[in-house]
């Protein structure tokens, strides 16, 4: 899935620390943080509800953005959003300028389409072992995510990174022998006998076995009769 244009409107700031941070979160804004390719750090703000707005219709947290703070349009890539633990809201969001003419270093979650075979025929089960891949691409082919149909698995078989069908425009970085998903049948033969020994009574041997020990131990120290 491409991403379309992103556009937010920011506005600079200079106040720091915490306490100006938890102003501008009770005034309805996001604190954010703008690291430029030529050095340096613009603090900027969002409008809280807009910023929310966005960040549900993406998967991904590295999302290409063009920000216009103040009049002045910066492509960046959204890097990280902190969260507040209590409501879910973003509380900030870290920013990196970018080159669009240049190639970078990005991460894209994988989205598993079908049911695959071996579980609707085969009665296994599938679990996807990888959930990402790191690629190099230009910034405008930065995707949500990457699509993979694993509806021709049969049971004990697996979905490799170098099945993923990524497209001429990505260098794959992932090693291409890691396993993305696979199927196979579950293991209740093993969980059976764990319940069973869970099960088991103690048997009455060792018990018996305990009793003629202790009772050699009591004779051994037992003074011998004159």
């Amino acid at each position: 899935m491409a991403n379309q244009e992103i556009r937010l409107k920011a506005e600079s700031r200079t106040e720091t620390g915490s306490g100006a941070a938890g102003r501008l979160r009770r005034s309805g804004s996001v604190p954010a943080a703008v690291n430029r390719i030529g050095g340096g750090t613009t603090l900027a703000k969002f409008d809280a509800h807009e910023f929310r707005s966005m960040l549900r219709k993406h998967a991904s947290e590295q999302v290409l953005v063009t920000l216009d703070i103040e009049g002045d349009d910066v492509h960046a890539l959204m890097r990280e959003v902190q969260y507040d633990v209590i409501t879910g809201y973003p509380i900030h969001a870290d920013f990196g300028e970018i080159s669009m003419s240049e190639k970078i270093h990005v991460q894209i979650p994988v989205r598993l389409l079908g049911e695959p075979e071996g579980v609707k025929i085969g009665g296994g089960v599938m679990q996807q072992i990888l959930r990402q891949v790191d690629v190099e691409c230009l910034p405008s082919d930065i995707v949500d995510y990457f699509e993979a149909d694993v509806s021709h698995l049969k049971l004990n078989q697996s979905l490799f990174v170098r099945d993923l069908a990524l497209g001429e425009n990505y260098e794959l970085l992932t090693g291409k022998d890691i396993v993305v998903a696979s199927v196979a049948l579950p293991d209740e033969e093993s969980a059976e006998s764990v319940e069973g020994a869970e099960a088991a009574p103690a048997t009455p041997d060792v018990i018996t076995k305990g009793k003629k020990e202790e009772e050699a131990a009591a004779a051994e120290k037992a003074p011998a009769k004159k």
